[in-house]
Order: structure tokens, then C-alpha cells, then sequence
């Protein structure tokens, strides 16, 4: 899979977060959201977060389009916000390839949220979406809580809302590429999203689709990432992909899993 990278022009705003993203407007027109490879959580997390979006869309989830976004090193000398905060000092970001994902839309004209009411959520037009997010969420030990925003949706019922998955980061356990599962890891905080869920049949379909990847889907999926955003180490990677498609037979019981367990975020798994 081929991805052309792009340059940043300029910098819209700090985003929240752990990597200290930046909300920057690009040569191609579009608002992509940009984690840097000095960024606090590691420079993997840019590896992660290519790797699992491009599978997390390869899956059908709604996921933004990735980007590797070029930073000039101009930009960053006359932008004062371009700065990795570091406990009581600061360092420039870092200039060349970081990572982007891209805003769903203008930010002068599309208002995004990372919480919606109970009544509203139960309202998202993809909401089932979430299953398939589990699912993929256990298949590569998304290690942090889904992460999810929402939108107007332009393609349906205008007065709905639409989510979309991001922050996949901390999939394969962030910088530590491995995979310690556990049954409450890959949940969504609120389990109203996993209210269709009646039994195993209504994450059928999704596993299908992890089983229907292949190795040579996860070569091209990893191909084109920047090897400066894990060290250069292609053994480390090749060991990656491997342990991916061995997990694939494990989903079904990574997601019963966390039916079994204390939280019980499927209340109506009968």
C-alpha cells in the first residue's frame, strides 16, 4: 500500500493527549492531526499508529486516513507552538516524517466531540461500529481504552452524529510490541455502545474479516512506514506481523473474555 506524504504548512493548535499532537493544515488541503517523533509516549507510537489504521480500515472501521506528513524544520523555528512540553523545560518538535491523521473536515466548520450524552450516543448512526472496533482492538492488545469522536454525519441524517476511531497508539502494547492481553483492555468507557450485543454471534462478522487478512496484506499494510520510527529494527517488525497472524485464532476468546469479566460492558448477552 502506497501513501504519498505531504507537507505541513501550518499549525493550527495544540490538541490534548499524552503525544502532544498538533492540529496542523497541510499542501494537500486537508487538517490532519500530528504526533511527532519526539513526542512523550515514544517514537513507535508513529509506527503503531500508521500500522493499525491502515488495518483498522482494512477491516471496513471507520478510522481517518493516515498520512506520513512531512515537518520542515522552518516551520518549527517560526511557529512557537511547535514544542514537546518536558516536565519543567520544553524541546522543538522534531522536523521531517510524523505521523497524521486526518480531521474530519475545516475546523472552522466542523465540530468535533469526544463525549456525547447517553441519549445522543445512543443515536450515532454507526454504532455497531463499536463491535468491530473490539474486535480489532483484542486482535492487536490495544493496551489504552478505545478512544472515539463524533461528528455531524454528512453522508446520512444530518441532525446524527457519526464516530470515528482514533488514537491506536498504544495498540501492540505502545513501544513494548507485544501483546499481555487482558479482558478489560480494548473497552469503550461507556458500555451503552455494546447494548445490541445479545451473544458471540454479533462479533461473527468481524472476526471473519480479521481471519480474511493475510500475511500479504499485512506486508503491504506495513510497508512505506518510515523505519526512523522504530529504530530500524525490520527483525522487530517481521516478529510483529508474525504474532498478528497467529493472534487472529484467538479473538473469539479474547472477546468472551471480557463478556466474563467483572465489568460486564454487555448487559444484554444472554
Amino acid at each position: 500500500m502506497r501513501f504519498r506524504m505531504v507537507l505541513a504548512v501550518e499549525q493550527v493548535k495544540r490538541m490534548r493527549g499524552g503525544a502532544q499532537a498538533q492540529l496542523m493544515r497541510c499542501s494537500n488541503g486537508g487538517y490532519y492531526v500530528v504526533k511527532f517523533q519526539n513526542n512523550p509516549q515514544g517514537r513507535r507510537i508513529l509506527a503503531n499508529e500508521l500500522l493499525a489504521t491502515r488495518l483498522a480500515r482494512r477491516m471496513g472501521l471507520p478510522s481517518p486516513e493516515p498520512e506520513v506528513i512531512e515537518v520542515r524544520e522552518e516551520l518549527i523555528s517560526h511557529t512557537d507552538e511547535l514544542v514537546i512540553q518536558l516536565g519543567r523545560g520544553r524541546a522543538l518538535c522534531s522536523a521531517g516524517k510524523q505521523f497524521g491523521s486526518r480531521y474530519p473536515g475545516e475546523p472552522a466548520k466542523t465540530v468535533v466531540y469526544d463525549f456525547l450524552p447517553d441519549e445522543q450516543l445512543r443515536e450515532v448512526t454507526n454504532l455497531g461500529d463499536f463491535l468491530g472496533v473490539l474486535v480489532f482492538d483484542k486482535w492487536t492488545c490495544n493496551t489504552n481504552g478505545r478512544q472515539a469522536i463524533f461528528h455531524r454525519d454528512r453522508e446520512g441524517d444530518g441532525e446524527r452524529y457519526r464516530a470515528q476511531m482514533i488514537d491506536h497508539g498504544f495498540c501492540f502494547n505502545a513501544c513494548e510490541w507485544n501483546f499481555p492481553d487482558a479482558p478489560l483492555r480494548g473497552l469503550y468507557a461507556r458500555h451503552g455502545v455494546y447494548e445490541q450485543v445479545r451473544g458471540a454471534d454479533a462479533f461473527e462478522p468481524w472476526i471473519a474479516r480479521v481471519e480474511r487478512i493475510t500475511e500479504s496484506d499485512l506486508d503491504k499494510d506495513y510497508s512505506g512506514i518510515p523505519p526512523e520510527w522504530f529504530e530500524g529494527d525490520f527483525d522487530a517488525i517481521e516478529r510483529l506481523m508474525a504474532q498478528l497472524v497467529r493472534r487472529k485464532k484467538l479473538v473469539r476468546e479474547l472477546v468472551i473474555s471480557a463478556w466474563k469479566s467483572s465489568a460486564q460492558p454487555f448487559r444484554n448477552w444472554r
